[in-house]
C-alpha cells in the first residue's frame, strides 16, 4: 500500500477484514489455520456482497482441545480442503495493496507472514485496540462480548445468518461491524488509515 494511501481518510478507504480459525498451539506442531473468512468495507460501510470464505487443509495432526470452533466435526472436510498456498492467487486479490483489519491481529498477521513471507502486507488495523481506546470502560474486549455490548449483534446476524462466533466468516463480519460502528462516531470524520493503524 502506498504511503499516500495511508493518509486517506478511513471513511473513504477500502479495507479487507479477515479472520482465521486455527488449530491452536500444540507442542511439536505449528499453529495452522483451518478456516478463513473475509469481507470488504468501503467508504465506511460494509460491502455485504464482497466476501470470501473457505475451509483450509489440515492433515493428520492434533488440535488444541481448547481451540474454539467446529473443527472436530469437520476433520474429513479439512483433510480434503485446499491448502492456503493453492488459494493464494485468489487470496492475494483480497490481501495485497489494502489495509487489513482483524480483532487482535496477532493470529492473522502471523498466519499470513508464514503464508506469504515475501509480501509486505498491511497496514494492520486492530479493532481490539480501537475498542480499548473508544470504550475503555467495557467489561470485556472479546469480540463476541463487544458485539453485544455495542448492540451490533443484529447487524452481524443480518450479514451472516445461521452462523455463530468462532466461525471465520461470522467473526470477520463482527469485526467489520465494529469498525463500521467506530467510523460512524462523531469526531472520526478525518481519522486516517495511518492513524487507525497506530502509526
Amino acid at each position: 500500500m502506498s504511503a499516500l494511501a495511508c493518509y486517506t481518510e478511513a471513511r473513504q478507504a477500502c479495507f479487507t477484514v479477515i479472520d482465521f480459525e486455527t488449530t491452536g498451539a500444540v507442542e511439536g506442531y505449528p499453529v495452522e489455520p483451518w478456516q478463513i473468512g473475509m469481507l470488504r468495507l468501503r467508504g465506511g460501510r460494509i460491502c455485504a456482497d464482497e466476501r470470501f470464505e473457505s475451509l483450509l487443509h489440515v492433515g493428520e495432526r492434533p488440535f488444541n482441545p481448547r481451540a474454539p470452533g467446529r473443527h472436530a466435526a469437520l476433520r474429513a472436510q479439512l483433510a480434503a480442503a485446499p491448502r492456503p498456498s493453492e488459494l493464494w492467487p485468489e487470496l492475494s486479490e483480497w490481501l495485497t495493496g489494502v489495509p487489513l483489519v482483524a480483532h487482535n491481529v496477532g493470529t492473522e498477521r502471523s498466519v499470513l507472514a508464514r503464508l506469504a513471507p515475501l509480501h509486505r502486507l498491511g497496514p494492520w488495523v486492530d479493532t481490539l485496540t480501537l475498542v480499548r481506546h473508544t470504550y475503555p470502560s467495557l467489561a470485556s474486549n472479546a469480540l463476541d462480548e463487544v458485539t453485544d455490548a455495542l448492540s451490533l449483534r443484529a447487524r452481524v446476524e443480518t450479514l451472516c445468518p445461521g452462523r455463530a462466533a468462532h466461525d471465520a466468516l461470522y467473526d470477520a463480519c463482527a469485526c467489520a461491524a465494529l469498525l463500521e460502528h467506530v467510523l460512524s462516531l462523531p469526531g472520526w470524520e478525518r481519522v486516517t488509515v495511518d492513524a487507525l493503524a497506530g502509526r
